[in-house]
């Protein structure tokens, strides 16, 4: 039996086509469930953001157990060495190039010249070559290309030292007998594709994805592009099914593991398909919390606890770490230390800066018969600024409120209330992690009241981002 790789592109833009925007917990959930089932390749898309990018690919990186990590090495040597760069910590890593090569895309997209994409593709993949022993060609909108150009592409591409050849049908114009004919006519043009792995990306504009994508597996093709959440690309679980479903008859079988394939599947679109608006501050409603395994003694050593904090997303100075340590050591003495407990150490002691915003007031009405609304006054450098929000509860609307005075939304990744003391007077604590530009800062907040406490914590990982942007 032929087993056919599967290449999820799902996360290939954090922008998905009903316009939901990713969070950096999102996506990291998605790639985590997507390499469970056993995807074979996991696509990225190319860095733009170069901290916030690098952070998770080196994140989704050190988490993959069994799917390859591929991300788009972009057009020049440094964007290429960049991508490596944040996927070079995975167990299996690959780069991709993408680049057009029908003649309307070459000379509207790349403004070139057959001859001169040539020179790009021969530069792009060497580089990556050099860097990565897995490099990927993709030939977009491939279909509509020049026999011959495609050919020379191709063979330019292979000898560069491409592994995977990748053709894509952008225009979706082809039946599955085009299709099949468009392939069978690849390998007899292209005799060295018999040294690497071919692959497809079909489009659905016809609705004749998934049968064009079988027509080419039975012509030779070894990898197929799918997508959890894309309707123009074939679907991930319609795919799988379908090679269940006649994958004996021609031979062929996939790694995904079927049984888990469909509560996965739910699960990825229960994530993405909330969209994210002014509403509420919050980011992940269909996301479930995984807290770190982490349960840690005296006896840990700076190392341990260096490696425990950076599992929760932190990336601390080591004077901030030095401060963590001694923290932790004068807690650990007296109970072993779990991820909430160092998330709270973190926040008390890492990156304590001068206050750039300061709580004046806050006046927080709410009630079963009233829209929560949130009144709050803060002073930047001696001036007073004030945020007037509602909200769908008086938490949620005093978050919108200072969002409103900061002028800006971070992304929320966590958010925690607890009880610090007892009786009618007991000492609330809250804990806010605020993502910005990939790096979290953690803000504590401890009141008699809840919302102050909020409020608090919001405020002083706030200041950490301030601080750190100037």
């Amino acid at each position: 039996m032929k087993t056919v790789r599967i290449a999820d592109v799902t996360l290939s833009t954090g922008t998905l086509t009903n316009g939901t925007t990713l969070s950096f917990k999102e996506k990291i959930e998605i790639a985590k469930l997507l390499d469970r089932i056993g995807a074979d390749v996991i696509e990225m898309p190319a860095i733009e953001n170069e901290a916030a990018d690098t952070l998770l690919l080196k994140t989704v990186a050190s988490l993959l157990k069994n799917s390859t990590l591929s991300v788009d090495a972009g057009m020049t040597e440094e964007t290429a060495s960049k991508a490596w760069q944040s996927v070079m910590g995975a167990k299996k890593a690959r780069l991709r190039v993408s680049l057009p090569v029908s003649t309307v895309q070459m000379e509207y997209l790349c403004k070139c010249k057959p001859q001169k994409m040539l020179g790009i593709i021969e530069k792009m993949v060497t580089v990556c070559a050099s860097l990565c022993k897995e490099v990927e060609f993709c030939a977009q909108d491939a279909t509509r290309s020049e026999r011959e150009f495609l050919s020379s592409a191709v063979k330019t591409a292979i000898k560069a030292g491409a592994t995977v050849i990748t053709v894509c049908d952008s225009a979706a114009q082809q039946l599955p007998d085009e299709y099949k004919s468009f392939i069978e006519n690849l390998y007899a043009d292209v005799p060295e594709l018999s040294g690497v792995s071919l692959a497809v990306s079909t489009q659905n504009e016809l609705g004749l994805a998934s049968a064009c994508a079988l027509t080419a597996i039975m012509s030779g093709v070894s990898e197929v592009k799918v997508s959890v959440t894309r309707s123009q690309l074939p679907t991930l679980e319609n795919f799988v099914h379908l090679i269940r479903a006649r994958g004996e008859s021609i031979g062929i079988e996939s790694s995904i593991n079927v049984t888990e394939l469909s509560r996965t599947v739910k699960q990825i679109k229960a994530i993405t398909k909330t969209k994210r608006t002014e509403s509420t501050p919050f980011d992940s409603p269909a996301v479930s919390r995984t807290e770190a395994d982490i349960r840690l003694d005296e006896t840990a050593d700076i190392a341990a606890v260096k490696k425990a904090v950076e599992s929760l997303g932190y990336t601390l100075t080591d004077d901030d770490m030095a401060k963590v340590y001694e923290a932790f050591q004068a807690t650990a003495k007296k109970k072993q230390v779990g991820a909430k407990d160092l998330e709270a150490i973190v926040a008390t002691e890492a990156l304590q800066v001068p206050p750039t915003y300061r709580l004046v007031s806050y006046v927080v009405n709410s009630g079963n018969i009233i829209n929560p609304t949130a009144n709050i006054v803060v002073e930047k450098q001696g001036e007073p600024f004030t945020g007037l929000s509602t909200g769908d509860g008086p938490i949620d609307a005093a978050l919108l409120a200072l969002e409103q005075i900061v002028g800006h939304h971070y992304e929320l990744d966590d958010f925690q209330i607890q009880s610090v003391t007892e009786g009618r007077e007991a000492m609330g604590e809250a804990l806010i992690k605020l993502r910005c530009d990939g790096t979290l800062y953690s803000g504590r907040g401890i009141s008699t009241d809840i919302i102050g406490a909020t409020i608090r914590a919001y405020l002083n990982a706030l200041n950490k981002i301030v601080y750190g942007e100037n």
